[in-house]
């Protein structure tokens, strides 16, 4: 899909990614498409030890999406605001799959332009084939043995299998 004409946009989207999902994937990919340029941030919670090390997560995301010369994937600490600013993004893009998603989404983003009146919150619905897909589920999944290679890119996947094997 051809990007639209007119004015400059860069676009954060930022979440976890403990691990990226095809559902992520999804969300991220299709943003491209609208916006000029994204920056994808992995956020850094210092309070919870993640399934896996922030440059472990950047790597996933630069495998999986280094044929998109617009994405750039970065790592941030603090408040999502406070890196749009830093970055000069004017959009936030936020991937929503069901109602409890969209009010906790909805709360953040009226914090967010409160905070920061000149940034946007984007709300990406997800595609129907990941509406039930999220990354602490397939991690639930691997530790029962279960294959979630159709959900996640093939290096999370093996990934996935060695760090949670019992």
């Amino acid at each position: 899909m051809k990007k639209p004409a007119g004015r400059s946009s860069r676009a954060l989207i930022p979440a976890s990614f403990d691990p990226v999902t095809n559902g992520h994937l999804d969300i991220i990919r299709r943003s491209d498409s609208i916006f000029d340029e994204i920056v994808v941030a992995v956020a850094v919670n210092v309070a919870k030890s993640g399934t896996f090390s922030v440059e472990e997560r950047m790597e996933f995301l630069e495998t999986a999406l280094r044929d998109l010369p617009d994405v750039r994937i970065t790592s941030f600490h603090g408040l999502t605001t406070d890196y749009a600013r830093e970055i000069g993004a004017n959009v936030v893009v936020r991937g929503v799959r069901a109602m409890s998603d969209f009010e906790y989404e909805f709360e953040m983003a009226l914090m967010n332009k409160h905070l920061l009146p000149e940034i946007e919150t984007v709300f990406m619905m997800a595609s129907a084939e990941y509406l039930y897909v999220s990354s602490s589920r397939l991690k639930e999944l691997v530790q029962f043995g279960r294959d979630v290679s159709e959900f996640v890119p093939p290096v999370v996947a093996q990934r996935l299998k060695e760090r949670l094997k019992e």
